[in-house]
Protein backbone atom coordinates (compact mmCIF):
# COMPACT_ATOMS: atom_id res chain seq x y z
CA UNK A 1 0.00 0.00 0.00
CA UNK A 2 1.24 3.80 -0.43
CA UNK A 3 0.38 7.01 0.69
CA UNK A 4 0.13 10.07 -2.16
CA UNK A 5 0.57 13.73 -0.54
CA UNK A 6 0.71 16.17 -3.61
CA UNK A 7 1.60 19.35 -2.83
CA UNK A 8 3.05 23.09 -5.01
CA UNK A 9 -0.10 24.40 -6.12
CA UNK A 10 -1.27 27.72 -6.39
CA UNK A 11 -1.67 30.88 -8.52
CA UNK A 12 0.30 31.65 -11.20
CA UNK A 13 -0.81 34.17 -14.21
CA UNK A 14 -1.13 32.72 -17.56
CA UNK A 15 2.53 31.81 -19.39
CA UNK A 16 3.89 30.81 -16.10
CA UNK A 17 4.73 27.89 -14.91
CA UNK A 18 4.42 25.97 -11.44
CA UNK A 19 5.81 22.71 -10.47
CA UNK A 20 3.77 20.25 -8.50
CA UNK A 21 5.39 17.12 -6.23
CA UNK A 22 3.58 13.77 -5.13
CA UNK A 23 5.43 12.40 -1.88
CA UNK A 24 4.45 8.53 -1.43
CA UNK A 25 5.28 6.64 0.96
CA UNK A 26 6.36 2.94 1.59
CA UNK A 27 9.79 1.12 0.54
CA UNK A 28 8.39 -0.23 -3.13
CA UNK A 29 7.43 2.80 -4.56
CA UNK A 30 9.88 1.99 -7.80
CA UNK A 31 7.68 -0.70 -8.71
CA UNK A 32 4.63 1.96 -9.14
CA UNK A 33 3.30 3.27 -12.47
CA UNK A 34 2.07 7.13 -11.76
CA UNK A 35 0.11 9.40 -13.10
CA UNK A 36 -1.51 12.56 -12.57
CA UNK A 37 -5.11 13.46 -13.46
CA UNK A 38 -6.77 16.94 -13.03
CA UNK A 39 -10.36 17.43 -12.53
CA UNK A 40 -11.99 21.72 -13.32
CA UNK A 41 -14.68 22.58 -11.55
CA UNK A 42 -18.28 20.99 -13.31
CA UNK A 43 -15.82 18.62 -15.46
CA UNK A 44 -14.78 15.15 -15.49
CA UNK A 45 -11.45 14.49 -14.27
CA UNK A 46 -9.31 13.88 -17.05
CA UNK A 47 -6.12 12.60 -17.56
CA UNK A 48 -2.95 14.47 -18.01
CA UNK A 49 0.45 12.25 -17.89
CA UNK A 50 1.75 9.06 -16.59
CA UNK A 51 5.27 7.31 -15.92
CA UNK A 52 6.71 3.96 -15.62
CA UNK A 53 8.08 2.25 -12.73
CA UNK A 54 11.64 3.30 -13.64
CA UNK A 55 10.63 6.61 -15.26
CA UNK A 56 11.85 5.77 -18.41
CA UNK A 57 8.91 5.70 -20.43
CA UNK A 58 6.35 8.78 -20.10
CA UNK A 59 2.97 9.78 -21.97
CA UNK A 60 1.47 12.95 -21.94
CA UNK A 61 -2.42 14.15 -22.93
CA UNK A 62 -2.19 16.21 -26.28
CA UNK A 63 -3.78 18.82 -24.17
CA UNK A 64 -0.37 19.13 -22.65
CA UNK A 65 1.85 17.97 -24.49
CA UNK A 66 4.90 20.28 -24.95
CA UNK A 67 4.26 21.75 -21.81
CA UNK A 68 4.24 19.61 -19.25
CA UNK A 69 7.24 17.09 -18.21
CA UNK A 70 6.80 14.30 -15.63
CA UNK A 71 9.38 12.80 -13.42
CA UNK A 72 9.96 10.05 -11.22
CA UNK A 73 12.87 10.00 -8.37
CA UNK A 74 12.77 6.72 -6.56
CA UNK A 75 15.39 7.01 -4.41
CA UNK A 76 13.28 10.27 -2.77
CA UNK A 77 9.98 8.38 -3.33
CA UNK A 78 8.65 11.46 -5.72
CA UNK A 79 7.46 12.15 -8.65
CA UNK A 80 6.80 15.96 -9.91
CA UNK A 81 4.77 17.71 -12.40
CA UNK A 82 6.39 20.34 -14.12
CA UNK A 83 3.83 22.89 -15.72
CA UNK A 84 5.37 25.38 -18.19
CA UNK A 85 2.93 27.76 -20.53
CA UNK A 86 0.20 27.64 -18.33
CA UNK A 87 -3.10 28.56 -19.52
CA UNK A 88 -5.76 29.35 -17.82
CA UNK A 89 -7.87 26.10 -19.08
CA UNK A 90 -5.31 24.39 -16.85
CA UNK A 91 -7.05 25.71 -14.24
CA UNK A 92 -8.03 22.61 -11.95
CA UNK A 93 -7.21 20.29 -8.53
CA UNK A 94 -4.46 17.78 -10.03
CA UNK A 95 -4.16 14.23 -9.11
CA UNK A 96 -1.45 12.20 -8.51
CA UNK A 97 -2.34 8.43 -8.62
CA UNK A 98 -0.48 5.47 -8.44
CA UNK A 99 -0.57 1.50 -8.41
CA UNK A 100 1.31 -1.65 -9.57
CA UNK A 101 -0.46 -1.99 -12.70
CA UNK A 102 0.57 -1.71 -15.90
CA UNK A 103 2.16 1.53 -17.69
CA UNK A 104 -0.58 2.38 -20.75
CA UNK A 105 0.12 5.75 -22.90
CA UNK A 106 -3.39 7.40 -21.12
CA UNK A 107 -5.80 7.30 -18.55
CA UNK A 108 -7.00 4.32 -16.45
CA UNK A 109 -7.81 3.47 -13.34
CA UNK A 110 -5.46 3.45 -10.15
CA UNK A 111 -5.92 2.19 -6.93
CA UNK A 112 -4.16 4.89 -4.52
CA UNK A 113 -4.90 8.72 -4.90
CA UNK A 114 -3.80 11.74 -3.01
CA UNK A 115 -6.28 14.54 -1.69
CA UNK A 116 -5.37 16.89 -4.72
CA UNK A 117 -3.79 20.16 -4.54
CA UNK A 118 -5.50 23.75 -6.35
CA UNK A 119 -3.90 25.07 -9.61
CA UNK A 120 -5.43 28.14 -10.61
CA UNK A 121 -3.81 30.50 -13.92
CA UNK A 122 -5.57 33.37 -14.35
CA UNK A 123 -5.57 35.48 -17.90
Amino acid sequence: QVQLVESGGGLVQAGGSLRLSCAASGRTFSLYVVAWFRQAPGKEREFVATISESGTRTYYADSVKGRFTISKDNAKNMVALQMNSLKPEDTAVYYCAADRGLFVRGGRRYDYWGQGTQVTVSS
